[in-house]
């Protein structure tokens, strides 16, 4: 690939991994910092309880937790299971065999899982239509991917917040909070990745904290804290820190004083084309008129 072709270089991966072995290494049984994941986890199973098959080999792709492999073992509809895991510390247990290996250079061979999986980890590749082109082709002919990205508004309150505090503060302001795609760009990555008959929707939930600490400290406990490339390498400023604090109060409480924090999971799943599948017809070839369907006089 020339250098004129090559994705931008936007988050620190090694950093990325490093945060998230830390993470591993200090969650404690119960505390909750892996919310998001194990909702994930759980939507992903019922999605897959719709899907009336049975997948012979399975691969979980780059999760930042095992929790998305234990529900596929748990749902009944995987024969075998490989979890490929970010790093060592993030594999877990359970019912899987499994590696270390990279979203962006995954180590597998063309066509061989019946169905793939990726929760939660696909926001931080450099280069996403990269990763879900090699997902694809992965996977056997009419094969399932099923990924889970933060995206959309994720996170709005905390980006606005602290850029209206730098910017106060300092005069002006660097990136915290990392760019996240929308579901319409993801229908189009998901074309482009050569996926037939996909599906993008979107599942919002919106937390709520004490104060801007508390959602710092989830975010950190969850190995999600700032990795852009861009980000500055100087600590935040307790002026800066304080001035987001009282902006988040003032935009983003509700009338108990608890701040909301928008976390947007988008869900995309397609199959790798094959000849059974259902194709759209071309332009021109119905054979009943709109009207006449509506039964209007046009």
């Amino acid at each position: 690939m020339s250098a004129s072709a090559a994705p931008p270089n936007i988050f620190d991966r090694a950093l990325v991994n490093r945060r998230l072995d830390r993470a591993w290494t200090r969650a404690r049984p119960g505390d909750g910092a892996d919310f998001l994941l194990a909702r994930a986890a759980e939507e992903l199973g019922d999605r897959l309880s719709l899907v009336k098959r049975r997948f012979a080999l399975a691969a979980d792709f780059g999760s930042p937790g095992p929790h998305g492999a234990i529900a596929l073992a748990a749902g009944g509809q995987v024969d075998r299971l490989i979890r490929l895991a970010p790093t060592f510390a993030s594999i877990g247990a359970g019912a899987f065999e499994a590696a270390v290996g990279d979203l962006e250079r995954l180590p597998v061979a063309e066509g061989r899982f019946d169905l793939a999986v990726s929760l939660l980890a696909l926001q931080t590749v450099n280069d996403l239509p990269g990763a879900l082109i090699q997902m694809r082709r992965a996977l056997k002919a009419d094969g399932l991917m099923m990924a889970a990205i933060l995206g959309g508004d994720t996170l709005t309150e905390l980006r606005q917040s602290l850029t209206i505090a730098e910017s106060e503060v300092l005069g002006g302001a660097s990136p915290r909070v990392a760019p996240f795609v929308d579901v319409r760009a993801l229908g189009s990555l998901a074309q482009r990745a050569g996926l037939a008959l996909p599906v993008v929707d979107l599942d919002r939930a919106t937390v709520r904290y004490a104060n801007l600490l508390a959602l710092l400290a989830d975010l950190r406990a969850f190995g999600a804290a700032n990795s852009l490339n861009a980000r500055s390498r100087r600590p935040l400023r307790r002026e800066v820190l304080a001035r987001a604090a009282a902006v988040y109060a003032e935009r983003f409480s509700d009338p108990d004083g608890r701040l909301r924090a928008t976390f947007d999971i988008v869900w995309l799943s397609g199959w790798a084309p094959h000849l059974s599948q259902q194709k759209p017809l071309k332009p021109g070839s119905a054979t009943t008129r709109l009207a006449d369907a509506l039964k209007t006089r046009r």
